[in-house]
């Protein structure tokens, strides 16, 4: 008869899940980094992916999205399908991909709400350049931009 079954070597071994989104974030904005760490907390699994569009060796044009156009608005890639997420839409699809707050999303889709969120969005899109923004560390890899 064999020894005892280590069940926690099959879930270490268990492959990561495929990623469904890749959100493009500004991590210099405050809300917009306190909200993706919230994210990274949360999902563990690989199916978030992040790109921090506020680093200097970002490049708009490799990921396929409009440089002007991913600095005044949020974008989120659902990678099933190709398609491109923007402004509420993308927050949706970031939040029901999130555990615990995935209500949010569903909540968001309901008519009147969606007509709040879109247009509190507006608001907050059009203030958005304007607020605080956090620096970065110092440099000391000799490539930072200036």
């Amino acid at each position: 008869m064999s020894g005892p079954v280590d069940y926690h070597a099959f879930m270490s071994t268990a492959a990561p899940a495929a990623v469904k989104r890749t959100i493009f974030y500004d991590g210099l904005c405050h809300l917009c980094a306190t909200e993706i760490g919230l994210f990274q907390r949360r999902v563990k699994d690989g199916s978030l992916a992040y790109v921090d569009i506020s680093l200097p060796e970002f490049d708009a044009a490799a990921h396929g999205v409009d440089p002007v156009r991913v600095q005044k608005h949020m974008h989120v890639r659902d990678e099933a399908t190709g398609r491109m997420l923007f402004g509420v839409d993308a927050l949706v699809g970031m939040w029901e991909c999130v555990p615990g707050i995935r209500w949010l999303a569903w909540l968001t889709r309901l008519p009147l709400l969606n007509w709040f969120a879109r247009l509190g969005y507006v608001v907050f899109a059009w203030i958005r350049p304007m607020l605080p923004k956090k620096k970065r560390p110092a440099c000391d890899s000799g490539r930072c931009a200036i």
